[in-house]
């Protein structure tokens, strides 16, 4: 049971050839035995799962139907879950349970589907290799000795190694599409107030946004379906309403317009996935699609001008965490002014420390104008770059990563290198647009992954493009040995 896609499932249970009971006690038994080789989890939820299974197999049993209705998932640690540990990664809230749900939770319980556990992440979502966790790093299933791609790198991990179908993730720079590329799946970033962040712990907040990782796209549009729509509790979700993804899915690329920046195929990027990556676009100009060479000129700017942005928002949101109203709280403070340093100091790791002075020193007098305010005015260059090229093209295609998954430990002296891999991601996140990357073949055993970029709101376009490219070839079907 464990090798079945999303959408696999859901027809096994409507065809009742398994419960959902019987399919939650299989992968949490998998999950028991399989996960201390990659870290993937930091909680499971074994009775909460068992519960919503029974409830699932009763709703159905009374002539419910529903894509969702018994099926099980995972959420990245970030998403607060009522009365469970919601721990972020982090040291600072390892003893943290939320007191209610993440809409996105609650719409997805509502839905029906069944809560396996919480998955392991970067320290508040701020890194692309998942070790900056509290908890450990995560494993590559691919490989042991290589990372998974953060800050989602446990929802997708667990995903790859076949513990469970799809789970959540979130997108601030590249964090679902990231490790989507880096472990041979399917992961889709939608247009930034698509889906909702109420609930959802904030590292930066006008770029964070809530997706789904999952090994195909047909699998993404179900759990995109279930996530998506207006919040009016919060106040950055759009009124837009929702299509119906898995309709669209099978729609023509005849015609379609895809755009190549030049801008992508510089000196940074593995001449191997180079490679796949116009393998790819072949194979989609086989299926009727039209390609052209576009630019994206103020692409250079964007990786400075992130790291502005993000560092100075979350210097903000995680001002919060003071060893005062809830988290970590140091022991025996000798004052005010010790409590806070020492339980900021403790509670926060390396990583999360080093974007917050960053952050800080960008917002403060003298330096405002100089950084926070120049890289608001690049990120506005970058959006208006790509409403330029959607006039031309009605789909941007590109690698996701310029490099296959690296080792363990490998960038960790040098913070700069690491950053460096989320180049073609953040572009997308400054500029609020719908991202998804889809597998398209292998370096050295490792993934590689392509991405697609849209206009706002037009998530379901990159599904059917993905649909109908993993119709055409196989690698998402690949499964990493021993799992």
């Amino acid at each position: 049971m464990h090798q079945l896609t999303l959408a696999e499932i859901t027809r096994g249970l409507a065809d009742k050839k398994f419960s959902s009971e019987e399919l939650t006690k299989t992968l949490l038994a998998r999950i028991t035995q399989l996960d201390p080789q990659l870290n993937s989890f930091i909680s499971l939820t074994e009775e909460l799962a068992l519960q919503q299974a029974k409830a699932a197999d009763a709703r159905r049993a009374n002539g419910e139907s529903g894509a969702l209705l018994g099926a099980p998932i995972a959420h990245k640690d970030l998403f607060c879950t009522q009365g469970i540990r919601t721990s972020c990664g982090s040291k600072m809230l390892d003893n943290f349970k939320a007191p209610y749900d993440a809409t996105v939770v609650a719409k997805l319980a509502a839905a029906g589907a069944v809560t396996l556990g919480k998955t392991n992440m970067d320290e508040f979502a701020m890194g692309s290799a998942n070790e900056s966790s509290y908890y450990g790093a995560v494993k590559n299933p691919w490989n042991l000795e290589h990372v998974p791609g953060g800050s989602s790198g446990g929802s997708a991990a667990a995903v790859a190694a076949r513990l469970l179908p799809a789970a959540t993730g979130t997108d601030t720079g590249g964090s679902i599409r990231q490790p989507a590329a880096l472990t041979n799946l399917t992961g889709l970033k939608p247009t930034y107030g698509r889906v909702s962040r109420w609930g959802m712990i904030a590292y930066a907040s006008s770029l964070d946004q809530g997706g789904p990782l999952a090994r195909t796209a047909e699998d993404c549009a179900i759990l995109l379906q279930g996530m998506a729509g207006f919040d009016p509790n919060d106040s950055t979700s759009i009124d837009e309403p929702v299509p119906d993804y898995s309709a669209g899915l099978n729609g023509s690329l005849q015609g379609l317009r895809i755009g190549v920046p030049k801008e992508y195929f510089g000196a940074g990027l593995d001449p191997r996935i180079a490679e796949l990556i116009q393998d790819s676009v072949k194979a989609l100009q086989k299926l009727g699609a039209v390609i052209k060479e576009i630019s994206l000129p103020n692409m250079q700017h964007a990786i400075p001008a992130y790291y502005v942005i993000a560092p100075a928002e979350a210097s903000s949101n995680l001002s919060r965490f003071d060893g005062v109203r809830f988290g970590y709280r140091c022991e025996d403070p000798k004052n005010l002014i010790d409590l806070y340093k020492r339980s900021r100091g403790e509670g926060f790791g390396p990583e999360v420390q080093r974007r917050i002075m960053v952050g800080a020193y960008a917002l403060s007098a003298g330096y405002y104008d100089a950084y926070y305010l120049k890289a608001q005015k690049i990120r506005r260059l970058i959006k208006n770059d790509f409403m330029a090229a959607f006039n031309e093209v009605d789909i941007i295609l590109g690698p996701t990563t310029p490099n296959p998954a690296w080792k363990l430990g490998a960038k960790n002296s040098d913070p700069v290198a690491a950053y460096l891999e989320d180049v073609y991601t953040i572009t997308a996140n400054l500029a609020g647009l719908p991202g998804l990357s889809m597998p398209a073949g292998f370096v050295d055993g490792l993934p590689v992954g392509v991405q697609l970029l849209a206009p706002y709101f037009q998530e379901g376009r990159l599904l059917n493009v993905a649909h109908q490219y993993q119709l055409n070839t196989d690698w998402h079907t690949r499964t990493p040995t021993g799992f």
